[in-house]
């Protein structure tokens, strides 16, 4: 007899348990770790996931009311790896193991299943599955046949044919009545129909900086990077190399030949990019390089699409994954490195539960298959940094190799920071201080290019009546509004809920207070930028002529608008990107000679501790977007606190000018990387509720806490954004050394508060998001 050990997808915490199951004979070749399972459960059936398989019995189970693995439903998704890291997650990041196990699946694949003709079942799947196409093409038989003179049909499709095989779609499309004559013409044996898999997501792009040509010759940073990266991967043990490279140092390079290192050796690589934006740049060189070996796994592609990316790795017919966060679960089960691009960046972080970090689970992941995780930065994280420093973490070595110069010309760009007080009080109104309007001019009349990155979306950031001061909040969170001038709207970006009204002086406008028609846009977003860039450039010699091009949240819903855009970028002679952060990272465009930063501040100045690490990587990482061409190139970052270390630090290209105040900071406070900072979030409709079980909650933990050395519990209070979509929301926040096991405790307290109806419990270990 064989037994199978299935964890239901059931999201209770009491039901995470693998449960056992005996497998038929007609079913034992089906059945295998990794595969979807109808089982039964009591009096109804459940949907499951094998994690195991053997030919022991169970222990302390009574065999004679063992059940029977009912039907398989889908085949392998994961294999005993991918159980104990899944495992791992659950554990970890405090999450039911369903949960963790659901990232391994194929894309679009549900829980739900419905019975079908034959009497069986079969999962509801989210329009997925392989697409076959139907290829038309001429047999030997079709030499010196002639139709009959009034088939007039079929001598169309004999001289469309007689140029190669074609889809029947496209002759259906192209001549009407070609069905008919195409069947005629194979029962004569003239024609022959053949399936091919027609595989979705392969789209290639026409980005000049999508290719991979080879240098002559690699720097001696590039040198020392790969020799570290051939010794992590030589000697198996899941350890990491940190790539600490200059923007435009050629860290893309290393990854390169890095992966060809291991695919002549077999092997595999997944290669994660921050980015969705970042995706078609990265997998046209990937694709140029390795052809048809490569994949792309991301959220921007359909559900077909994602499934055929997903089905080629499976099948091994492509062994280099490329792709965002949720590519680091697809089913290649031989890599020989995992590569992280950018590895500082927040993205990485799942918002969600399992609310799991990609660099924490590569780690593990690399740890497991044995083989080399790569990380790559022009600004690594703290954490990353601080390990490497170490030179351990895990039980994996952490190596840093610095790449400290660009290769060939290139060299960084000259920064320029200016002061917008100081502006003001020499008269400047106007979003552009005078250095960076001059810049601007400049890069109109000798016809190159530029990029403007403001972090903010919308004409303005907000509304405010002049005469009693109110500014519209939405009514089902508590954030103010933004005004967005193109469709005179007022949008909550938290709920995507808008509002129609216009701004002063239209005299339809009224505010929602007292009635007053003085509606003061203030704040400046996107979409003004644009504007007013369009004004300033309008009396320039060639102004009519640039192009500029606003990359943003509202400008990028579209599927494919990511590129689209970036390509309309490359390939004007004179244009200027405008753009949210989504524009700072990874792009290569060599003829950018001038990059301004409108507003530094936006992101300095938020209630979060990691508030200045992000800025100085931003402003550094789109400092890099300029200078990679022979011109040269130039970096004018406005801001009203030019003497901050981050403001300092990009400034003259030093980042340890940053590091040395931030790090005493954060080590005075026991904040990452000298500690764990795990956020526990209780929201719900009812507030009284939620402020009963945080309560309790919170006196669960200090309880806990007592126990534990170097705990400390702070809270519970209201979050920042203490209502998001008609929630309440508060949380706790719990400070503990770098130690293993936080949130299984904290998991502990959870389970025993008494939670009603509607109220829920999140566990976020190692958050990022604290409002």
């Amino acid at each position: 007899m064989t037994y199978a050990s299935v964890v239901l997808d059931i999201s209770t915490r009491g039901l995470d348990k693998p449960f056992s199951y005996t497998v038929g004979a007609d079913l034992r070749d089906a059945v295998g770790v990794g595969c979807t399972v109808l089982v039964p459960l009591g009096n109804r059936q459940a949907v499951g996931y094998v994690v195991g398989v053997g030919e022991e019995p169970p222990e302390g189970v009574d065999l004679a009311k063992m059940k029977g693995v009912l039907q398989v439903l889908a085949e392998r998704a994961f294999d005993s790896v991918g159980v104990e890291l899944a495992t791992w997650m659950a554990s970890e990041y405090a999450c039911n193991l369903p949960d963790a196990l659901r990232l391994f699946l194929a894309p679009g694949q549900k829980v739900r299943v419905q019975k079908v003709e034959d009497g069986t079942w079969e999962l509801v799947n989210e329009r997925t599955g392989a697409l076959d196409d139907r290829w038309a093409t001429l047999t030997e038989q079709a030499d010196g046949f002639e139709p009959r003179a009034n088939a007039r049909r079929q001598r169309m499709v004999l001289e469309a044919l007689s140029a190669g095989p074609m889809r029947l779609s496209e002759l259906r499309a192209t001549m009407p009545g070609a069905t008919e004559a195409i069947r005629s013409l194979q029962r004569r044996g003239v024609v022959s129909v053949v399936h091919r898999r027609h595989v979705r997501g392969s789209e290639g792009t026409s980005l000049s900086s999508a290719t991979a040509p080879r240098p002559q010759e690699l720097t001696q940073g590039q040198v020392r990077a790969l020799a570290a990266i051939g010794r992590a991967c030589a000697d198996g043990r899941g350890d990491v190399v940190l790539v600490d490279g200059v923007t435009g140092s050629g860290k893309t390079e290393v990854y390169l030949e890095a992966i060809e290192g291991v695919l002549a050796k077999g092997k595999g690589a997944l290669v994660l990019v921050p980015e969705i934006a970042l995706t078609a740049q990265t997998v046209g060189r990937f694709r140029a390089r390795f052809g048809d070996d490569v994949c792309v796994l991301h959220s921007r592609l359909s559900a077909g699409e994602r499934f055929d990316q997903w089905d080629l790795v499976r099948q091994r017919a492509a062994r280099v994954v490329v792709g965002a966060r949720s590519a680091l679960f697809a089913p290649l089960t031989d890599p020989g490195v995992i590569i992280i691009d950018e590895e500082h960046e927040g993205s990485y972080k799942q918002d969600k539960s399992p609310r799991y970090h990609a660099r924490e689970v590569a780690a593990k992941l690399a740890r497991l298959r044995g083989c080399a995780l790569v990380l790559g930065s022009a600004t690594p994280s703290l954490e990353s940094l601080s390990r490497c420093a170490a030179r351990e973490a895990g039980g994996a070595s952490w190596t840093r190799v610095e790449m400290p110069e660009r290769p060939g010309v290139s060299v960084l760009p000259q920064v320029q920071v200016v002061d917008m007080a100081s502006q003001f009080r020499d008269g400047g109104r106007s979003i552009f201080s005078a250095p960076l309007a001059d810049a601007l001019r400049d890069v109109v009349r000798r016809k190159e290019k530029a990029v403007l990155l403001h972090n903010r979306r919308g004409f303005a950031n907000f509304l405010m009546c002049r005469e009693c001061g109110c500014v519209p909040e939405c009514p089902h969170c508590s954030t103010s509004l933004t005004y967005h001038e193109r469709t005179h709207l007022l949008c909550c970006h938290t709920c995507d809920r808008s509002w129609p009204i216009s701004a002063w002086p239209d005299p339809s406008t009224r505010c929602p207070n007292c009635g007053s028609r003085y509606m003061a846009a203030l704040g400046v977003g996107t979409q003004r930028v644009e504007d007013e860039l369009a004004l300033l450039l309008a009396g320039e010699e060639g102004g009519s002529e640039v192009v500029i091009i606003r990359m943003d949240a509202d400008t990028t819903k579209k599927k494919g608008a990511h590129q689209q855009l970036l390509e309309e970028f490359d390939a004007a002679e004179c244009a200027v990107l405008v753009g949210t952060q989504m524009i700072a990272k990874g792009l290569d465009f060599p003829q950018v000679t001038l990059v301004g930063v409108m507003n530094a501040d936006t992101t300095l100045k938020l209630p979060d501790f990691r508030a200045p690490e992000r800025t100085y990587a931003l402003l550094e990482q789109v400092a890099g977007r300029a200078g990679r061409g022979r011109q040269g190139g130039r970096v004018i970052v406005q801001t009203y606190w030019a003497t901050h270390p981050a403001i300092q630090a990009v400034l003259r290209h030093d980042r340890e000018l940053f590091l040395a105040s931030e790090l005493a900071e954060r080590e005075a406070c026991g904040y990452p990387p000298y500690g764990r900072l795990t956020n526990v979030l209780v929201w719900g409709r009812n507030g009284s509720a939620v402020r009963a079980v945080s309560d309790e909650l919170a006196a669960r933990i200090r309880e806990l806490a007592r126990g534990e050395s170097g705990w400390e519990v702070l809270g519970p209070a209201d979050c920042i954004k203490s209502r998001l979509k008609d929630q309440v929301r508060r949380h706790i926040v719990v400070k503990t050394p770098l130690v293993e096991g936080v949130g299984q405790k904290i998991n502990g307290c959870v389970r025993a508060t008494n939670t009603p109806r509607g109220i829920n419990v999140a566990i976020d270990v190692d958050a990022h998001d604290m409002m």
